[in-house]
């Protein structure tokens, strides 16, 4: 290695596997209830592998395109960055699977267990075969593959059960695919949550699905391709209808090459050898692994605990509250006189959703303008957009079919929305429109009149209960008037419009964030700046934030996952803290705060320092104007910096540790939730007056007779 890079940076990717290492961390954690635990190893789970498929997909293309490409962070080539992670990877993989036989024993205890075969009575022993002639054996598709039958193609993240086969002076693989429509566990009979995985039926039972074969070496292997597929190459130019690009690369995502491949049993040499060569991959992309292949099940088994059996072993359940900023009644009238702040998933989504079902049946509404990045798959902000357009109103959306994974959920419903009159469009080439904002246009007194919203997270009803995130209503003139100009430079295709009031990626959200910490840096000492996001990678940011702590600034940062910046490094960023929350809530929220007092500046938006989100997306953040939400929006960033129950501070060499200090215990997100649930209410104060108000009015009248 030994390029040259700035002291105070690390790699983007390693940094990465840090924070799903913090994720691991709350699995291992014994004061969390065990099926919270479980759920944790699920996540962890869940985001390597996206993580292979993005990232590690993106370097192995990388490499084979240009390997001396140096990342300027780290110093690194792809080769040698593809190198650290399969390094950092394979202990990662022994603390889950580790982690994993703990909790798994422990739940034992309580009656929910995944069963191996071998530990079966006779009677479930003898159920589990009926079973398994009867309703899996007909629906497989079992093939062989030899001189005459060609290896397939494997599916991504799909099991397979393999084994060597041999008839006579024949050897061959035999490969069973597991279905898509059955299901993936099978439960015992009885009173107890015992199940079987499917993956481990199919492997006891290959010598009936293989009959006239000797079958020896079973194992269930599962591969992982690079899903990093660009539609940006896919011609898009020639195309007309966007959406039929986006289903032909997610077509070619399917057949992308192999980046991992993971084993249930250790490989002999020759079959290491064998599927080394047919995925063309070296044995460090091999990883045997005790923890299931696919843990999303892990979901549906929790549901099937009874609440009595559930109650210790999961999270006490909370609802999203009520806003104490909004009495009953008409949100939209509500705006109208102040701004608005939600905070998810402590404060419900509804208020928002109220606002939009408010305006698809106003007389006065004209038009609804809204950008949208992922949907739930059952949402009524569509159907409340589609009631808005059915009932006159001018109805655009900017749906972005590229939004990672939730493509073909995106595509789907643009064409509902497309067949109920709303004008959809999607976004631009080379730029992903990331932003969520969303303009109400209407007349009053004959003047044009806005409401606009700004957040921090998608329009996604589901993400709002397990997401922190927050969303601005406001009625300010010179912000709608701003909106206004967003949604008609997204419609012509312009990425370099003036803005007064918001600051736009890719023009201006950058060097407007830059702009304002060359504000603190003339204050020295005196400056301030705060700010909570999810990563950090942009270099011009990172070394903006280096110069403010070599100015004296005091500068805390809030960062989930990556932060390719390191603190406390002597002479560079010893004025800078890195701290990172993982809890029962995803931390989402993007807040930029500079200088303190009456002076103090504060953004929210939806823009993360990443280079992919200052230069290659449409990000949108929005000023905050009223006192009272700026306080608010502090509060909360303290109460954060506070936490010492589930915040690690990053140290000089990348690497995390729990936050020490304070008298007593504190966790940010249930501070939340206890102030979201004891919040007086303006509805409550409301009622309480109106019955004594009735109480004045039959006093007196008695009086009088």
């Amino acid at each position: 290695m030994g390029k040259e890079k700035p002291s105070y940076t690390q790699n983007r990717e390693l940094s990465w596997l840090r924070f799903n290492q913090r994720v691991l961390e709350e699995a291992r954690d014994e004061s969390v209830p065990l099926l919270e635990r479980m759920k944790f190893v699920s996540i962890f789970t869940s985001n390597l592998d996206e993580f292979f498929m993005i990232r590690v997909g993106s370097l192995y293309d990388m490499a084979s395109v240009d390997n001396k490409k140096i990342d300027p962070k780290s110093g690194m080539t792809p080769k040698e960055q593809l190198k650290a992670i399969y390094e950092a990877v394979a202990p990662l993989y022994k603390e889950r699977d580790k982690t994993y036989t703990e909790i798994k024993k422990q739940l034992s205890a309580y009656g929910i267990t995944s069963m191996d075969i071998k530990d079966l009575e006779p009677p479930e022993k003898k159920y589990l075969k009926k079973y398994f002639k009867e309703q899996i054996l007909p629906v497989l598709s079992p093939q062989i593959v030899d001189v005459n039958h060609p290896f397939p193609h494997l599916m991504n993240k799909e099991i397979y059960v393999v084994a060597n086969l041999k008839l006579e002076n024949r050897s061959m693989m035999g490969i069973v695919p597991i279905p898509a429509f059955v299901s993936k566990i099978v439960y015992m009979p009885g009173h107890d949550v015992r199940y079987v995985r499917i993956e481990k039926v199919i492997l006891e039972y290959m010598e009936l699905i293989f009959g006239q074969y000797q079958v020896s070496d079973k194992n269930y292997i599962c591969v992982t391709r690079n899903a990093d597929v660009s539609p940006d190459d896919e011609a898009y130019a020639d195309n007309d209808d966007f959406r039929y690009v986006m289903k032909e690369t997610l077509h070619k995502r399917r057949k992308m090459a192999v980046v991992r491949l993971e084993v249930a049993t250790p490989l002999g040499k020759e079959m290491e050898k064998y599927f080394s060569e047919k995925f063309r991959i070296t044995q460090e992309c091999i990883f045997r692994t005790k923890v299931p292949m696919r843990l999303d099940y892990i979901f549906s088994v929790i549901d099937k605990v009874p609440d009595s059996m559930k109650r210790p072993l999961t999270d006490e359940t909370f609802t999203p509250q009520p806003s104490a900023s909004l009495a009953e009644g008409s949100v939209m009238a509500q705006v109208k006189k102040r701004d608005i702040l939600l905070s998810y998933p402590y404060e419900s989504m509804e208020p928002f959703l109220q606002l939009i079902r408010e305006a698809s049946v106003d007389p006065d509404v004209m038009t609804i303008k809204i950008t949208i990045y992922r949907l739930a798959k059952k949402t009524r902000l569509v159907e409340y957009l589609c009631a808005a357009a059915e009932n006159g109103k001018e109805v655009t959306v900017l749906i972005e079919l590229r939004a990672r994974f939730d493509e073909q959920n995106n595509i789907e419903w643009s064409e509902r929305m497309e067949e109920a009159g709303c004008r959809v469009i999607y976004g631009f080439e080379g730029y992903k429109v990331h932003s969520k904002i969303c303009l109400i246009t209407y007349r009053s007194r004959n003047e044009i009149k806005y409401i606009t919203q700004i957040g921090t997270g998608n329009y996604n009803e589901k993400t709002a209960k397990m997401y922190t995130d927050f969303s601005l209503m406001t009625a300010d003139q010179s912000i709608g008037e701003d909106a206004a100009i967003f949604f008609k430079n997204m419609a012509i295709g312009n990425l370099h419009g003036v803005y007064q009031h918001l600051i736009v990626s890719p023009t201006s959200l950058k060097q407007k964030v830059l702009l304002l910490m060359d504000e603190e840096i003339e204050k020295g000492s005196e400056g301030r700046i705060l700010m909570k996001m999810n990563s950090v990678t942009d270099i011009d940011f990172i070394r903006k934030a280096a110069e403010a702590s070599r100015a004296g600034v005091k500068i805390d940062l809030i960062v989930r996952g990556i932060c390719c910046i390191l603190p406390g490094i002597p002479g560079e960023t010893e004025n800078l803290t890195v701290t990172s929350i993982v809890g029962r809530y995803l931390e989402h929220p993007r807040v930029f705060v500079f200088g303190t007092g009456e002076e103090q500046k504060i953004y929210i938006g939806s823009a993360d320092m990443m280079t992919r989100n200052t230069e290659k997306r449409v990000e949108v953040a929005c000023p905050i104007y009223d006192p009272g939400i700026k306080k608010r929006l502090v509060r909360y960033l303290r109460i954060m910096m506070a936490d010492n129950v589930k915040a690690r501070e990053m140290t000089g060499n990348g690497t995390y540790r729990k936050k020490k200090g304070g008298a007593r215990a504190i966790c940010a997100q249930e501070t939340f939730m206890k102030e979201a649930m004891n919040a007086k209410r303006p509805v409550q104060m409301e009622k309480k007056k109106s019955i004594l108000a009735r109480l004045r009015e039959v006093v007196p009248l008695r009086k009088r007779r």
